[in-house]
């Protein structure tokens, strides 16, 4: 009987982490989950027979070999220190997470891993009005869209040494269940669950938000089909305006809710079109989304009123 894959999965209180954990179970795989040893969603982490947790900070990558056995497949490494606010412009902070990302490439090749996926971000390109798509320009405007652009290119080339294969996933808008609340769509379903009338923009930006267990298997099968180097922009295939979107979030909650749309400016330099070209992503992996934002803002709606205090700030982001 052939052994069962094995993968690894940093940042792993994160909500791609957590949705890709429990894909790669479904799919058979036994998993390490490498939190942050102080991460307070840490019981979000699924508990499963073939899944082990092992902390460790994003500075301890270098220790991880001496812990484990060094029989692994694939390495994803989604942690990542400061996606949020005011920390994307800390620079030696972003300049840190640069080298956790090649000191993770360093520890996928000493355990025996042949794959190492990274998770990257829309804000790697900077402010674009056409579909993003992985072979176009990057000018990244924040440190964390610099580091990001950053460690996609050293970690190929460190892979590129080692002989590992890597990819890299560039996720667009994120949404779903694990996902932090301090997210548009987590804070817009809050307040229609607690009949607040949100205040919005116009809402006449195109979107494309994507539900995060499509983007789960959208990082499973880059690890298992994808081209060597490839970069994929994960996205679910459609767009819509975000008046529609907040309709739809609304819908789910109450369709009687008001919504305050126009009562917010737009911000200056408000990006209008976010759209992702996934025909390589599919055409590498056989990715297809499975998931339309109406059944997936469904799911999520019904995971946050299932919350108490776990599914509050995220530590380990991803975007």
């Amino acid at each position: 009987m052939s052994r069962k894959r094995k993968a690894i999965v940093t940042g792993a209180t994160g909500g791609v982490s957590i949705n890709l954990m429990l894909d790669l179970l479904a799919h058979g795989y036994e998993v390490t989950a490498v939190p942050r040893p102080d991460s307070p969603r840490a019981a979000l982490i699924p508990q499963h027979p073939s899944l082990t947790v092992v902390p460790c900070d994003l500075t301890g990558y270098a220790g991880l070999p001496a812990q484990l056995a060094h029989d692994y497949d694939m390495f994803f490494h989604l942690a990542w220190a400061g996606p949020f606010g005011e920390e994307r412009n800390d620079l030696r902070l972003q300049l840190r997470n640069v080298q956790s990302a090649l000191d993770a490439v360093d520890a996928a090749h000493a355990l025996g891993c042949g794959v190492f996926v990274g998770a990257g971000s829309q804000a790697e390109y900077g402010v674009v009005r056409e579909k993003l798509r992985p072979d176009m320009p990057c000018l990244p405007t924040t440190g964390y869209g610099t580091a990001k652009l950053a460690a996609s290119v050293l970690t190929r080339i460190r892979c590129g040494q080692l002989g590992l294969r890597q990819n890299w996933c560039r996720v667009l808008s994120l949404y779903g269940p694990y996902d932090g609340m301090h997210t548009g769509v987590m804070t817009l379903i809050r307040a229609f669950l607690s009949g607040e009338r949100p205040r919005c923009t116009p809402g006449d930006q195109v979107w494309d938000y994507v539900y995060a267990g499509d983007v789960a298997q959208a990082f499973r099968l880059a690890a298992e089909n994808g081209r060597d180097g490839a970069i994929y922009c994960v996205g679910s295939g459609e767009t819509r305006t975000l008046r529609r979107y907040i309709e739809a979030i609304r819908d789910a909650v109450d369709p009687a809710l008001p919504i305050g749309f126009g009562e917010i400016p737009y911000y200056p330099n408000q990006a209008m079109h976010l759209e992702a070209d996934i025909s390589a992503l599919c055409k590498d992996t056989g990715y297809q989304p499975q998931y339309s934002f109406e059944r997936g803002i469904r799911a999520t709606v019904e995971w946050v009123r299932s919350q108490n205090d776990i599914g509050g700030k995220q530590q380990d982001g991803t975007r």
